[in-house]
């Protein structure tokens, strides 16, 4: 660990409070799982069709393109920052992907382009913000209505359909041998990954430090203006992930795919606690 390093989490340490071991356990995140846990005993009694193993998983799959853009709005919003694009990347993503595709371009490169049109947009927001120093809320603002837009010139009052099962396993498909969706292995693997870089790595403090006080970090020599450029690419990424999730589940494309995720992901993020500079964790 370089001196950098050494500050940063030095910084941070300072910045989070102290716990006790009755402090942690009583954090509201137990009465969460304590308020799931009688939802769940509630509805088993009303319906015994509530706890089947197929039904779970099969009810839950749905939220998975949504758990993927919220994944990386955490280091968005750690940062105190926000990225109101994220559905807007993902509807264009996923229509230059069926737009490929329907001019006879193979399912898989199209998928590759589209993911890396979701990086190169999340790299133009970010190199707005960080190096224009304009506002987040304001460049994706505008970024939200020009995706969109983007994705209506693509495919226009069309939808691109037909492709093949090898793709669509993607969103549809479940393990071989369990009920388990694709999908859903593919969303526990990036949290996992996700949540490893926010709290185990020096990248991860530096989004901490960044968001407790950006002015000071950067004298600290973090390089916040790449930084923010990054999270954003990550961003355009998983945004352009979650769109070929979604339209391998429909089967298809359409312009306005994914209109109005990006509420719901804001919202679920800050309600798991990361709107405040505090120790926004994945747990939430």
């Amino acid at each position: 660990m370089n001196t950098t390093d050494k500050a940063v989490s030095a910084f941070v340490s300072l910045a989070r409070p102290r716990r006790s071991f009755l402090s942690k356990f009583l954090r509201w995140e137990w009465f969460l799982v304590a308020l799931i846990a009688l939802v769940v005993i509630v509805n088993s009694r009303l319906s015994p069709y509530f706890l089947d193993v197929q039904n779970l998983f099969r009810a839950s799959s749905d939220f998975m393109e949504m758990g993927l853009m919220m994944l990386p709005m955490v280091f968005i919003i750690v940062t105190g920052n926000v990225d109101l694009a994220v559905a807007s990347t993902l509807g264009m993503a996923a229509s230059f992907m069926g737009l490929l595709f329907n001019n006879g371009v193979n399912i898989w490169i199209a998928a590759g382009a589209a993911l890396l049109l979701g990086v190169a947009a999340g790299l133009l927001a970010g190199y707005l913000i960080s190096r224009l120093k304009v506002p987040a809320l304001v460049i994706t603002l505008g970024t939200y209505a020009f995706y969109r837009g983007m994705a209506y010139v693509m495919l226009g009052d069309q939808a691109a359909r037909g492709y093949p099962a090898s793709f669509t396993y993607i969103g549809q498909g479940t393990l071989p041998g369990a009920p388990v969706p694709f999908s859903m292995v593919l969303f526990l693997s990036m949290a996992l990954i996700f949540g490893l870089v926010l709290h185990k790595t020096a990248f991860g403090r530096y989004l901490y430090a960044i968001g407790h006080n950006q002015e000071a970090v950067v004298y600290s020599g973090i390089p916040v203006a790449r930084v923010k450029v990054v999270i954003f690419m990550v961003s355009g990424l998983m945004s352009a992930l979650a769109g070929l999730v979604l339209a391998a589940r429909y089967g298809s494309t359409r312009p306005d795919i994914g209109t109005g995720l990006e509420l719901a992901v804001i919202t679920a993020v800050s309600r798991a606690n990361a709107l405040r500079h505090g120790p926004a964790e994945y747990p939430g």
